[in-house]
């Protein structure tokens, strides 16, 4: 599926060198966002000298107020990471990452995660090279503190553990300002490539640490986090995959409690879905400590899976996909969850024809409801290549989503849906898009919704066949 390559090739780059919603008595928001038009992310031309762009991570504190970033190019073959803030509903102009020209002599750098703790206080995580655009790469992290971006620097600790030379943060959740925790993989000279997770509290990043029990799940010691997400400071969970005693894939959950990291287990549930050894943890969110949801995919079978007071249930297959795939390989590429037992989950199948076509799913008070095909994308995506790469719940039953789809011409093209009050909307090609998009591609990568109806998202667009281009998008009620 396109989604486990996207991250799979993450990973392998690190280690080489409608139903009524909302819990019981919650009130019924009624709120209905309007997308607008998507532009360039303002600035980016005047850094891009290379002639391409990429946004990556959108995250936003509160309605109209995000930041986002990503890569650019400075000439061609090398790249810098930038990033840009949205203030009252505007973006402002993009920059290169304070301080990161300094670390990435290798002038080959990128964010690949942020997270934002509340409005103008975010972190974000990426790598960078050292030395030339083949040698070493190191993870660095940066904090954003009342609206301006500090200096970047490498993940504290990460260069006694990273002797191998091949690091990057992979994901990074902020429950609020100052208080953080990421996660991604490093290399040793041994040639293992394991985990590891690190803490922010109160602005400051402590050492970082290989993710406790995963050397003995994964004798080899190969695995990666691949998302964390903080309901509170100092209590997160985070998922992702190992490489088993005789080299299969299994997923793993790991949950840090009061600032603590506990130990890593498989997936419950996922070594009787996964017969072919390949199973990961692709989303993870939690709305409250010791209550997340999770998913991603385990032999070829979409599930999701919950945690309940500290503890994690068993993983089961989406209800209703098999109905949509007969048989054929689905997988979970996004969770969001606005409160405890109601979270919304896409991704992708396999349709009969070969297709590949999306889906989303809804859970109510802790219950998952019944698999359905996006509304509109089958009408959309002619050329049968689709992949939904972000949820965002900005509140219970009300969600956005986006990711691409292939038309009737074998381009690939943005889109966004909206879920209001627990039914999904029709997707549509972003709004703007076509204008911006001469070249003919292009892809949502990242969406973040604050609140019901207030979303931001962006990826990139074609300028022509060689040069790509960021955009940014926003919904607003």
């Amino acid at each position: 599926m396109t989604r486990y390559f996207t991250l799979m090739a993450a990973a392998v780059a690190a280690l080489l060198p409608g139903a009524s919603l909302a819990a019981a008595g919650a009130a019924t928001v009624t709120v209905s966002g309007t997308w607008g038009t998507a532009e360039e992310v303002p600035g980016i031309a005047v850094l891009d000298h290379g002639g391409s762009s990429d946004l990556l991570a959108v995250a936003c504190g509160s309605a109209g107020n995000c930041s986002a970033g990503g890569h650019y190019n400075i000439t061609s073959g090398q790249e810098q990471a930038f990033v840009v803030n949205q203030a009252n509903g505007t973006w402002g102009t993009a920059h290169q990452v304070p301080g990161l020209a300094a670390l990435n002599t290798g002038r080959f750098a990128g964010i690949e995660t942020l997270s934002c703790g509340a409005a103008g206080n975010c972190a974000a995580g990426g790598f960078y090279h050292q030395h030339s655009s083949s040698g070493p790469f190191q993870a660095f992290v940066v904090n954003e503190k009342r609206g301006t971006w500090g200096t970047a620097k490498e993940v504290p600790g990460l260069a006694a553990l990273n002797t191998g030379g091949g690091a990057m943060v992979l994901s990074v959740s902020c429950a609020s300002a100052g208080n953080c925790s990421a996660g991604g993989n490093y290399a040793t000279s041994s040639g293992s490539s394991p985990a590891f997770v690190v803490s922010e509290t109160n602005g400051t990043w402590s050492t970082a640490q290989e993710v406790p029990g995963l050397a003995a799940l994964s004798p080899g010691q190969r695995a990666t986090i691949f998302s964390m997400s903080c309901a509170s400071p100092g209590n997160c969970a985070a998922g992702g995959v190992y490489r088993d005693s005789v080299n299969r894939e299994q997923a793993f959950v790991v949950s840090q409690v009061n600032g603590t990291w506990g130990t890593a287990e498989q997936v419950p549930g996922t070594a009787a879905l996964n017969p072919r050894g390949r199973a990961l943890v692709s989303s993870v969110s939690c709305p409250a400590p010791g209550k997340c949801g999770a998913g991603g995919l385990a032999g070829g079978h979409a599930y999701v899976v919950n945690e309940t007071n500290g503890t994690w249930g068993t993983a089961e297959e989406v209800p209703g996909i098999a109905a949509l795939n007969n048989g054929l390989p689905a997988e979970v590429d996004s969770v969001s969850c606005a409160a405890a037992g109601s979270c919304s989950a896409g991704g992708s199948y396999i349709h009969g024809a070969g297709k590949i076509e999306l889906f989303v799913a809804t859970e109510t008070n802790g219950t998952w409801g019944t698999a359905q095909e996006v509304p509109g994308t089958a009408a959309l995506n002619q050329g049968g290549n689709a992949e939904l790469n972000s949820v965002s719940c900005g509140a219970a039953g009300n969600c956005g989503a986006g990711g691409f789809y292939q038309d009737g011409a074998g381009r690939l093209q943005a889109f966004v849906a909206s879920q209001v009050n627990g039914t999904w909307h029709t997707a549509q090609r972003v709004p703007g898009i076509a204008a911006l998009n001469p070249g003919g591609n292009s892809l949502l990568s990242s969406m973040s919704c604050a609140a019901a109806g207030n979303c931001s998202a962006g990826g990139n667009f074609a300028v022509n066949t060689a040069h790509q281009q960021a955009f940014v998008v926003s919904e607003t009620t």
